[in-house]
């Protein structure tokens, strides 16, 4: 049986909010949990952050796409997912306003990156796989390092905006009942423009563009198996596409899961007129969706041989082996020279 012991945040001041203390067996094992799942998501996305930014053989204009997607998952796990523990075992804040204002950009700023990060990756597939010869001219690096960027620059000037105009132009406001609280009220109608805006517009784009790459995908894999004498150059052609097709439906499970996860946290936020309910529904649906930035770094080991390549040189610490004569030989062999 839970213990939850009522008392005030601040006994002090007339106005402070009641406390929610969760105390018991079964609250401590479910905080130690959580507390490992953020500690394991830090360190699986700073293992894809690490990959990507120290091995040059890796800096491709997907791979960036990942590595940004894979800071927006660290964002998560270092601050997001801390506080959220730290509210479910004591229902008081007390940090201050600001640090509840930075708290709540954070949150609101990994959850906008994400979805910016997902249509670019649809986007880059899309091209990759309907054009793949003209590809490498299309998406550069320099390309798509300003486009991410700009989707990052996008995604906290929206938000900024949230707490700018307060109630003016999108109703959201940090409001405080009372003393020792940290929430964030948005009345129904302004929730439901906002989900529209920012999740179900670009959910629409990333399903529509990922329907055509599964089309395009399957009609290249039936190419591949029936051009048996092609010259050299089809076959490497050929080849590229598969490539193509494969890296695609990997980071097709990688937007599946995602959309999985936030599809029943999008029903919840609109059947709730205060987005920061306390049901336990909402706590779990909220939850699964911070827990998808721990998956995403382990459906790359699952799929990409490079990344499991280069999570075991960073782990045992023989990244500095990698700066001698025959490191591209080394990558090559362990397959990450080619990030596939």
């Amino acid at each position: 049986m839970n213990n939850i012991t009522v008392q005030y945040c601040f006994p002090n001041k007339n106005v402070s909010c009641i406390k929610e203390v969760r105390t018991g067996t079964g609250n401590i094992f479910l905080f130690i949990l959580l507390s490992f799942i953020s500690v394991c998501t830090v360190f699986l996305n700073l293992l894809v952050i690490i990959s990507i930014s120290h091995f040059k053989q890796l800096h491709t204009p997907t791979n960036l796409l990942i590595l940004s997607l894979a800071v927006a998952d660290l964002l998560v796990g270092l601050v997001v997912m801390p506080v959220n523990i730290m509210q479910l075992r004591d229902s008081c804040w007390y940090l201050g306003k600001m640090t509840c204002t930075v708290a709540l950009v954070i949150n609101l700023i990994s959850m906008s990156s994400s979805v910016c990060n997902m249509v670019f990756i649809a986007i880059d597939r899309y091209i990759a796989i309907s054009d793949p010869l003209l590809y490498s001219t299309k998406v550069t690096v320099c390309k798509m390092s300003l486009l991410i960027v700009l989707g990052w620059s996008c995604s906290l000037l929206y938000i900024l905006m949230y707490f700018y105009f307060n109630n003016h132009l999108l109703q959201y406001q940090i409001v405080s009942r009372c003393y020792g609280e940290c929430i964030l009220v948005s009345k129904s109608s302004v929730a439901t423009v906002d989900l529209v805006i920012s999740f179900l517009c670009p959910c629409s784009v990333i399903l529509v563009l990922y329907s055509r790459i599964f089309t395009l995908a399957r009609r290249q894999a039936k190419a591949v198996r029936s051009v048996l004498n092609a010259t050299s150059n089809e076959h490497r052609a050929k080849v590229f596409k598969f490539s193509n097709s494969k890296a695609a439906k990997t980071l097709g499970i990688v937007v599946g899961v995602y959309l999985s996860l936030w599809i029943p946290v999008s029903l919840c936020y609109l059947s709730f007129e205060n987005i920061t309910s306390m049901s336990l529904v909402w706590t779990v649906l909220s939850w699964l969706v911070c827990i998808n930035s721990s998956v995403n770094p382990l459906i790359y080991a699952i799929f990409y041989p490079w990344f499991r390549a280069s999570a075991k040189y960073i782990v045992t610490c023989r990244l500095i082996c990698l700066y001698s004569l025959d490191s591209l030989k080394l990558l090559n062999y362990h397959g990450i020279a080619t990030g596939v």
